[in-house]
């Protein structure tokens, strides 16, 4: 007779494995409401590839898909073994039920399936100890109920007038230029931002990474103007942007320099100059040189 280390689990899936024995235990342990919209013909039984890995062991790798009755609609149930009492049980189920969700809408699917999670039970401490509902394992249950059956907090910063933006403190700053990062022209916030970066709210690090933010996202075509600009309104600041604008400038004018290179080596290059001979002159690599002739 072949053993395994897992028999009470591993007659269970054997048996839950045929779809007619699930359609029977469904129909037996649903609650009637749910068992209500369930098409249980359409029965499948699905992988549990989706599982993570911390938590395959203890999965007893059961799920089915089904349809609903009033169409298209998916349902997915996730049969759970458990020969003893796991008070975090609940989340456990909750998890299962999060993959199942995520593999539904990986599978190209828009809308998530309604999971049932059903936890089979057949330990030695009877009845089973603890609640299913996973809110209850939360200190704060009240206020995580409120929070996981409502719609969660919003910060939608492209309908906050500007004026009032201008109130929130250490926030303010960078709450006003990712509103209005993607404008062409950023001088009509450089009296704000400066504003701003003058109140003690503001570390110089912080001022330095906006900078930088605005270097790397915005699309202002004058960037040195607007830097020389915030330097004028917030003075002891200058130097970091003197410093911010010194290392723009120089990167334009490596910018320029490569520029000019590659033009030269594209003129030796139809004059028939060799090539190695161009790399030497220009300092270019044979990558260049073949991205100039791609080009």
């Amino acid at each position: 007779m072949k053993r395994t280390c897992t028999p009470h689990d591993a007659v269970f899936k054997t048996f839950l494995a045929h779809p007619r024995t699930a359609r029977d235990f469904l129909t037996l342990h649903l609650p009637p409401e749910l068992l209500a919209i369930c098409d249980l013909s359409t029965l499948k039984l699905e992988s549990g590839s989706f599982v993570e890995d911390d938590l395959r062991p203890y999965y007893s790798d059961v799920l089915y898909s089904l349809k609903t009755r009033a169409g298209d609609g998916y349902l997915q149930v996730v049969i759970e073994h458990q020969s003893s009492p796991d008070k975090h049980m609940a989340f456990r189920l909750m998890r299962y039920a999060i993959a199942a969700m995520q593999r539904h809408l990986d599978a190209g699917h828009s809308k998530l399936p309604l999971v049932i999670p059903v936890l089979f039970y057949q330990g030695k401490r009877s009845p089973y100890p603890y609640s299913l509902r996973w809110l209850d394992l939360f200190r704060e249950a009240e206020h995580a109920a409120a929070l996981y059956n409502g719609h969660f907090p919003l910060v939608d910063v492209t309908i906050i007038p500007d004026e009032e933006i201008m109130q929130h403190r250490s926030m303010a700053a960078l709450t006003l230029l990712q509103k209005h990062i993607r404008q062409r022209d950023l001088t009509s916030l450089i009296a704000r931002l400066a504003t701003l970066m003058q109140t003690e709210f503001m570390t110089g690090q912080q001022v330095t990474s906006l900078v930088n933010y605005m270097l790397q996202v915005g699309e202002t075509p004058d960037m040195e103007l607007t830097l020389s600009e915030l330097a004028r309104h917030a003075p002891q600041h200058k130097e970091t942007f003197v410093t911010i604008a010194e290392q723009l400038e120089q990167r334009g004018m490596e910018k320029g320099k490569r520029e000019a290179c590659l033009e030269m080596a594209r003129n030796m290059l139809k004059n028939g100059l060799d090539r190695a001979l161009v790399m030497k002159i220009t300092g270019l690599t044979e990558k260049d040189l073949q991205q100039i002739q791609r080009g």
